[in-house]
C-alpha cells in the first residue's frame, strides 16, 4: 500500500498535466504523442525505482534516473498545482452559479486556456533551472574567499591561507576536463595548507580509482594536505554480501587519501609548525546528529588545552551545533561540509541566501559565528542524488587567517 501512494500521486500529476495540454492544443497528434511519451517515461521511471539494487548504491545510472525524474515531474507538479487551484475556484464558481442562476447548465465552468498557458509557463521555470543545473551548474566551480581574525592567532600564522574542499563524491563525476579545471583552480589559489573535509566517494572505494591521478595533482603546499572522513565513506547506504566486504571497502577508502597524498586524520590531531609557532589541526571521524557518530573529539584533542589555537575538521556541521560551539576547550575554527546546500537554492551575496536545507541544518553554507568561534560550511565540490546544482554552486573555499591588531 505504501508503494502505491507515490504511483497514485504521479498519476494525478499526469492527469492534470494532460488537461493543460488538452486545453491549449486540440491537435489530435499532439495529444497522442504527449500521451505516448508520458506513458513511456512513467513506466521507465517506475521500473527503474522499483528495481533499484541496494548492493550497488548510487552510480551514474541512478543519477540519470533521479535527474530525469526531477526534470519530468517537478515542472508537472508546479503546473498541476495551478490547475488544482483553478479547480477549487471552478467548484466555488459552479456552486454559486447553480444556486443563483436559474438557467442550469454544466455545474463546472470550462477550463480557461489562459490559466493553462500560465501553468505551462510556470512549469518552464523549474524545468529550465533543473536542466541548467545538470548541464552546467554541477561543474560551475566558485572560489569563495573569507578573512578571519583572531586575537590569539600566533604571530607567524598571520596571513596564512587555507584552501578547503569537501564532498568530492567521485562516483558521480562524468567529465574529466571539468574536474581537471577544478584541480587547476585549487592549485591557482597557492594556499599554505589544503584541507578536505570528507565524502571522497558515494559508497565504493573503486569509484575514486579513475580520478586518483587527477587529484594527486593537487599541489602539496608548505604546511601540507590533510583530510577527514564523511558519512558516505563508511559504506552504510548499501547492502554488503558480508561484513568482511564492508570492512575491506572502508579500509580501501581510507587508503585512497594516502594515494592522493592527503594525511587522513582519524580522531587525532597534528601540530602545524611555522617558524617558532604552532597551531593544532584536529580531525575527527564523522559525527552527525542524524548520521554516524564515529567522531571522538576528546580522543582527537588529547594533550591540547584551551590556550592552543585549534582548527577542527569535522564533516557534519551539526557536530559544531551540538558539541563544539560551546565546548570549554575553545575550538577557534571548525571546517565542515556535508549539506551541499542541498545543491538547490538562491544565493545573491548581501541580499539573499536560501535553501530548503536551512530548515534541517542551522549551519548549512558559508560562515557562522558564536562567541568568537567560527564554523565554515563548504557547499561541496561534487554532487550527489540530483546530478546538478541550481543556485548553490560547487565551492573551493579560501580562508585567510589574520591576527587581530590590539588597540592601544
Amino acid at each position: 500500500m505504501r508503494g502505491l501512494l507515490p504511483i497514485l500521486i504521479l498519476l494525478i500529476i499526469e492527469i492534470y498535466s494532460f488537461q493543460i495540454v488538452k486545453t491549449i492544443s486540440k491537435n489530435k497528434w499532439v495529444l497522442i504523442i504527449y500521451l505516448l511519451v508520458s506513458a513511456i517515461l512513467f513506466c521507465y521511471l517506475i521500473f527503474s525505482f522499483s528495481t533499484y539494487d541496494r548492493s550497488k548504491g548510487q552510480n551514474k545510472y541512478t543519477l540519470f534516473v533521479i535527474g530525469l525524474f526531477l526534470l519530468v515531474y517537478v515542472p508537472k507538479l508546479f503546473a498541476s498545482l495551478i490547475l488544482i487551484l483553478e479547480d477549487i475556484f471552478r467548484v466555488f464558481e459552479g456552486g454559486v452559479t447553480y444556486f443563483v442562476d436559474e438557467h442550469k447548465g454544466s455545474f463546472l465552468p470550462e477550463r480557461r486556456k489562459f490559466v493553462s498557458q500560465v501553468a505551462l509557463g510556470l512549469a518552464a521555470i523549474p524545468f529550465s533551472s533543473l536542466l541548467y543545473g545538470i548541464m552546467i551548474g554541477k561543474y560551475n566551480f566558485k572560489v569563495i574567499k573569507q578573512v578571519l581574525s583572531f586575537d590569539d592567532l600566533p604571530e607567524e600564522f598571520d596571513g596564512v591561507t587555507i584552501t578547503q574542499i569537501s564532498d568530492i563524491h567521485s562516483g558521480s563525476f562524468d567529465n574529466p576536463e571539468k574536474i581537471q579545471y577544478a584541480i587547476d583552480l585549487i592549485n591557482k589559489q597557492n594556499s599554505d595548507i589544503v584541507l578536505f573535509t570528507g565524502d571522497i566517494v558515494n559508497t565504493h572505494a573503486t569509484e575514486m580509482h579513475p580520478w586518483i591521478e587527477t587529484f594527486k595533482k593537487i599541489h602539496t603546499p608548505v604546511l601540507g594536505k590533510f583530510s577527514v572522513l564523511g558519512n558516505h565513506d563508511y559504506g552504510e547506504y548499501v547492502t554488503w554480501p558480508t561484513e568482511a566486504d564492508k570492512h575491506q571497502n572502508f579500509e580501501d577508502i581510507k587508503d585512497l587519501h594516502r594515494q592522493i597524498d592527503f594525511k587522513l586524520l582519524l580522531n587525532e590531531h597534528v601540530k602545524i609548525k611555522k617558524g617558532q609557532s604552532e597551531i593544532a589541526l584536529v580531525g575527527v571521524e564523522n559525527w552527525g546528529m542524524k548520521f554516524k557518530q564515529a567522531g571522538d573529539l576528546k580522543k582527537a584533542s588529547e594533550g591540547l588545552d584551551r590556550n592552543d589555537f585549534k582548527i577542527l575538521m569535522s564533516h557534519d556541521p551539526s557536530h559544531w551545533e551540538y558539541e563544539v560551539k560551546e565546548h570549554p576547550n575553545h575550538y577557534h575554527l571548525t571546517l565542515s561540509g556535508h549539506t551541499h546546500g542541498l545543491q538547490f537554492g538562491i544565493e545573491i551575496p548581501g541580499i539573499i541566501k536560501w535553501s530548503p536545507v536551512q530548515y534541517i541544518y542551522k549551519q548549512w553554507a558559508g560562515l557562522y559565528e558564536n562567541k568568537g568561534r567560527y564554523i565554515y560550511v563548504n557547499r561541496g565540490f561534487g554532487f550527489h542524488a540530483y546530478p546538478g546544482r541550481v543556485g548553490i554552486m560547487p565551492e573551493i573555499t579560501v580562508i585567510e587567517l589574520k591576527k587581530s591588531k590590539k588597540l592601544s
